[in-house]
């Protein structure tokens, strides 16, 4: 043991190995990107990668869906009244909540 202990230290003891030793080991865990930091800002990127992915799926739905409503007055007609409540002058409008 003592033998594997004098050959390791006599490859540190190199000033290539040593500085390369130091750099790593600064870099890995002493900098301000080290290893933590570069996966928590990795999962980070996936979570805003995911949400985006999300949104651009809802704008496309949206979009289609404003696609059909503006195809057509009755579609349109049709959106306002069962989304806002719009009415014809001459009508009057009865809102039904159901308690669970």
């Amino acid at each position: 043991m003592k033998h594997f202990f004098s050959k390791l230290w006599k490859i540190i003891k190199n000033k290539y190995v040593a500085a390369t030793l130091i750099f790593l080991l600064f870099f890995l865990f002493l900098g301000e990107n080290n290893v933590r930091v570069i996966h928590r800002l990795k999962r980070e990127l996936d979570g805003l990668n995911k949400e985006a992915r999300l949104i651009e799926q809802d704008i496309r739905q949206d979009s289609m869906e404003a696609v059909s409503l503006f195809g057509s007055k009755e579609a349109l007609e049709a959106y306002g009244r069962e989304h806002y409540y719009m009415k014809r002058p001459d009508e009057d409008i009865f809102i039904i909540k159901e308690n669970h």
